[in-house]
């Protein structure tokens, strides 16, 4: 066998050795050292720590008012009151069982909760998975989680290692079955792993499984965990941003990033980028704060400041003709993708749709063309409604009869809310370039351009792409901050376990400063909000407040921003160097840090 022949075959056998996880860079990842707050290391080791009363408490919610009736177990058990990780008196407990479960959407990081929930527990307890979320735990889809499994997934992936699903466990069946699969199984405590709606959903299994599971009277605890690349599960600064949130927009950054880097290159597009974040605009903020772009739309902004449609399209379209009147004719538009439901008129259209095709889902199902449809419906809405959705293009006139979610609401993300502006963008383009006197001048509104600009954008072309960043960045190898909060998220679930808490949001806080872990009340974090036509006690979504330090920076520097090239590529997320320990940009300003480090403790080697 030739020198090429050996070569190639060693070649082969190191390319199959890359299947399953393996490619350099994962193996090389899973040697990663973690940072882990100073409460959880006892002489080097990770060890559970004790939680006793801080001087916190969860901001009294007067919306909340029924909260201690619809949990009389566990309110007055954890009320509003903050619990904190300490090193004295660290639990000792053996023989528990605990149960873990992912629920909702899938976020870089996940993993290493269950790495961190594994290595706290120990060998004297055991760590159950639940295979494909609330629906598995449902079905008892439980087995044990071994050492040697996690050494294979630490530091990497999403929630494929369990597998998530949306199901809502609200029913008494369903609360039954859950019961009747803990007492089965001997579980002891269940931790939930998800947003918003799956830690309420904790809440009220913490409370439903609060006593009487187990023969000896015993009830089964239940922690929360905060995951959502969305960053809208937030409470101040005791739990300044969920888990997925960093890896998602660092990911969203750099493919930004590499278009702001393409668009002088070529000169010549205008690229429409539309981002994850349906409720909030928190990823759409921290991309725009890495990267610099010409417009970024914030959902919250448009609501408060009750921008029309026409309002969105004149911002985008003034921004175009002041670029190209200084010759530069390409930009980047960030829209966050539950824009269309925040603007005032639009929400209006959509919530008298979803009522009409609600009440009339039986006749809607025996139209046949879509034009007898909308002339049902046209018949149906107010002449507002009416005269709004007989002004956009038919494209999305037609997706806006879309099938509704299981909720009875639009489903957004079906309709290319990025393809939308580009086409009434294109529009008023065409009429400013064929009569430029009623929109530039000195006079109230308009644009004020030097005659030889007017000149440069009436010449100009505008020439556009669309994107939608969603998928690409919900299960990424974690970042480095990712993979250490995690890790310590799960140790801090793991050690309220021991120390037999119940109805606790794990938290980590102080990222700056070496990390401080608390157990947030979820009864706390409770609030009324109307859903379906009744109140039903949630936790809230935090929205992007416009009084927040990182959206008046973001306000302050925007207008810069869209006259010229100010864009910045971040690059890839790192693991390695002084790049790897940076913060989101949103969470250092909105926490007051001095600087964009995080700092979690002593690092601890896992493997």
């Amino acid at each position: 066998m030739s020198k090429i022949e050996n070569a190639r075959t060693e070649l082969v056998q190191i390319l199959e050795k890359t299947e399953k996880g393996n490619s350099p860079f994962e193996r090389e990842i899973r040697q990663l050292a973690l940072p882990v707050v100073k409460a959880f290391v006892e002489g080097g080791r990770v060890a559970p720590a004790h939680f006793g009363d801080s001087s916190e408490a969860l901001p009294e919610n007067k919306e909340a008012a029924g909260v201690p009736a619809g949990f009389p177990g566990l309110y007055p058990v954890t009320g509003t009151r903050v619990l904190q990780a300490e090193t004295v008196n660290r639990p000792q407990a053996s023989g528990k069982r605990v149960a873990v479960l992912f629920s909702g959407g899938p976020a870089a990081g996940g993993h290493n909760v269950l790495v961190g929930l594994k290595k706290v527990l120990g060998p004297q307890n055991t760590l159950l998975g639940v295979k494909n979320g609330p629906k598995g735990l449902l079905e008892g889809k439980l087995f044990e989680i071994t050492d040697e499994a996690l050494a294979n997934i630490l530091n990497t992936g999403g929630f494929d290692f369990l597998g998530s699903d949306r199901t809502k466990i609200k029913t008494s069946e369903q609360f039954n079955q859950v019961k009747t699969v803990c007492h089965d199984q001997k579980v002891d405590a269940l931790v939930v792993v998800g947003g918003d709606d799956s830690n309420t959903n904790a809440a009220v299994l913490a409370e439903y499984l609060f006593k009487n599971v187990h023969a000896d009277g015993r009830g089964v605890q239940v922690l929360g965990v905060p995951k959502t690349i969305d960053g809208d599960l937030q409470e101040e600064t005791l739990l300044p941003i969920s888990f997925g949130f960093d890896t998602a927009t660092k990911t969203y950054a750099e493919l930004v990033g590499n278009i702001l880097q393409d668009t002088p290159s070529s000169r010549k597009y205008w690229h429409f980028i539309k981002l994850m974040g349906r409720s909030a605009s928190h990823v759409a903020l921290e991309v725009a704060l890495q990267t610099k772009p010409a417009v970024t739309f914030i959902s919250e902004e448009i609501e408060a400041r009750q921008y029309s449609l026409a309002h969105i399209i004149d911002i985008i379209a003034r921004a175009v003709a002041r670029r190209a009147g200084r010759g530069i004719n390409h930009g980047v538009v960030l829209i966050p993708e539950g824009l269309i439901e925040f603007i005032p008129e639009m929400k209006r259209l959509i919530k008298e749709l979803n009522e009409v095709m609600a009440a009339s889902e039986k006749m809607l199902s025996e139209i046949n063309t879509m034009a007898d449809k909308k002339h049902f419906i046209y018949g149906k809405i107010s002449p507002e409604a009416t005269k709004l959705m007989a002004s956009l293009p038919d494209e999305f006139e037609n997706m806006l009869l879309l099938d509704r979610d299981s909720h009875g609401n639009l489903q957004v993300s079906q309709i290319p809310t990025e393809k939308l502006l580009i086409e009434m963008v294109t529009t008023r383009l065409h009429e400013m370039k064929t009569d430029p006197k009623p929109f530039f001048g000195q006079g109230a509104g308009q644009i004020d351009l030097k005659p030889e600009e007017v000149e440069r954008f009436v010449k100009s072309k505008f020439a556009s792409n669309n994107h939608f960043f969603g998928y690409e960045g919900r299960c990424g190898a974690p970042s480095r901050f990712d993979a250490a909060y995690c890790f310590n998220l799960g140790i801090t679930a793991g050690s309220l376990v021991l120390a037999g808490k119940t109805g606790y949001m794990a938290a980590v806080t102080n990222l700056e400063h070496g990390g401080r872990a608390l157990a947030l009340p979820l009864t706390g974090l409770i609030h009324l909000e109307r859903r379906h036509g009744k109140d039903e006690m949630v936790i809230e979504k935090a929205l992007v407040e416009l009084e927040s330090p990182a959206f008046k920076f973001f306000n302050a520097c925007r207008d810069r921003w869209s006259r010229e090239d100010c864009f910045a590529s971040p690059g890839p997320r790192q693991l390695w160097g002084p790049v790897s320990s940076q913060l989101p940009m949103t969470v250092a300003l909105n926490q007051g840090y001095t600087g964009l480090h995080f700092d979690l403790g002593e690092e601890v080697k896992l493997v």
